[in-house]
């Protein structure tokens, strides 16, 4: 009996050590290739933050296919979101920098305790790493409000969306803001908005004050062909296309609280030739597509496969061949999707835990965006729909991902945990009976 409890010992311990082993051998930044139908280009790719999300150690960068960076960004002590490719070969890229409170403006000095937030959004030559234009910002805080999203127009303005000040504008190269629209003007209680969409409910069911005020998360905003701009309010699940001529809300996609819609989601992109709407749908882990018209879904991809789910991607770029580009957060990990619902490339993060934001192929003869144009839709591609209790099981692995590799899981925590118990149990039964002995 004693040397049978001595041989499930050493296994437990073996199995312990193989999969904490495997910590120190999980690859860093690897890439895997599953076919060989990727669209053709590098991929520009920003990420909040390394190893968990207060960390704002985030960074830009530009990945060939083979994994390799040929150039990087690393803004410092920032949490890093948007990043796109200008036309004329410059990054621009949009962040939150954490100031520590005695280097804070006075005007938001101690508003905190012990720092606030310096949004910027740069315009960077990635022959130099030189920033050749800059608009930058303070607020109170860093958590929720970070500036997400940032757009170059035709025009030479840029627009941007203010989470914390609940407003999207645009700016000239000089700095002089030239149009502005406010949420708590158009969305808030009184509105049209409000009556028609979230009556019922108050101000404090959507985080409307405290000192870690979220009302709305405005996180991204797309010019459209029309001039209208198209604006994600996270919050409130729902997406708003709004006419700056007038700066009525045209059109709403979505409906507050209906998250079988969407729940929190990122990087809508509209496709103008076919009056789609391609959504990361965040809280639902899952990329899906609308008929902008009927909010008919008609494209749905939930990850490679039932064991091997999405965890709250934030952005989705259709491209010309029909590949989709989807960026995986929580699962570290941007993914290239054919038209069958295949993985034809991935870059994976996991050894550094990068919590990736969004990502954008840059192709071989012209910089995609984040809109492309001639891209199919949806209906003609095959998907990936899974459910089932799975669904859980992959929320509560990538959450463990923070700790241990994500190969280990919730299964794999839980044998570990069991087998340590076991080994802990065995030793103090053998001592107690050496003690009686």
């Amino acid at each position: 009996m004693r040397q049978q409890r001595v041989v499930v010992l050493g296994v437990l311990l073996l199995l312990s050590v193989g999969v904490l082993g495997g910590l120190a051998v999980t690859a860093d930044d690897a890439v895997e290739a599953e076919g060989d139908e990727p669209y053709p280009g590098k991929t520009l790719v920003s990420v909040q933050a390394y190893g968990w999300f207060g960390n704002h150690n985030g960074d830009v960068f530009i990945v060939d296919r083979s994994g390799e960076r040929v150039w990087e960004y690393a803004p410092g002590n920032a949490a890093v979101f948007d990043a796109e490719m200008l036309d004329n070969g410059n990054v621009m890229v949009s962040f939150g920098q954490k100031v520590p409170d005695p280097d804070c403006p006075e005007r938001w000095a101690n508003t905190t305790g012990d720092h606030c937030v310096h949004n910027r959004v740069q315009e960077v030559d990635p022959d130099t790493n030189e920033v050749v234009w800059e608009y930058d910002w303070y607020d109170r805080q860093i958590s929720y409000h970070e500036v997400h999203d940032a757009d170059r127009l035709e025009s030479g303005e840029t627009v941007i969306i203010d989470m914390a000040r609940h407003r999207t504008f645009t700016v000239a190269r000089n700095g002089t803001v030239t149009w502005e629209w406010s949420a708590k003007e158009h969305l808030d209680e009184g509105s049209e908005f409000w009556a028609e969409h979230v009556e019922g409910t108050s101000r404090e069911d959507h985080a409307y004050t405290g000192p870690r005020q979220d009302w709305t998360h405005m996180n991204d905003v797309d010019r459209l062909e029309n001039g209208n701009f198209l604006m994600s309010i996270r919050n409130f699940d729902v997406v708003v296309e709004v006419d700056p001529d007038t700066d009525d809300i045209v059109e709403v996609y979505g409906e507050p609280g209906n998250h079988s819609i969407m729940y929190e989601q990122h990087d809508p992109n509209y496709l103008e030739a076919h009056d789609n709407l391609i959504v990361a749908d965040s809280e639902n882990n899952r990329i899906v597509e609308y008929d902008a018209e009927t909010m008919e879904e008609v494209w749905r991809y939930e990850g490679p496969s039932a064991d091997d789910r999405l965890q709250w991607p934030r952005d989705a770029d259709r491209m010309p061949n029909g590949n989709t580009l989807v960026v995986d957060s929580r699962n570290f990990r941007v993914l290239e999707v054919n038209a069958d619902g295949e993985v034809v490339w991935a870059h994976d993060m996991s050894g550094r835990r990068g919590i990736v934001y969004d990502a954008d192929r840059i192709g071989p003869d012209r910089n995609l965006g984040e809109e492309p144009e001639s891209v199919p839709p949806g209906g003609n591609l095959e998907g990936t729909d899974h459910g089932g209790l799975s669904g859980a099981i992959a929320v509560a692995d990538s959450w463990v991902g923070f700790v241990l590799p994500q190969w280990v899981g919730v299964y794999g925590l839980v044998a570990i945990l069991v087998g340590l118990g076991a080994a802990g149990g065995l030793a103090w039964e053998g001592y107690r009976h050496r003690r009686a002995t």
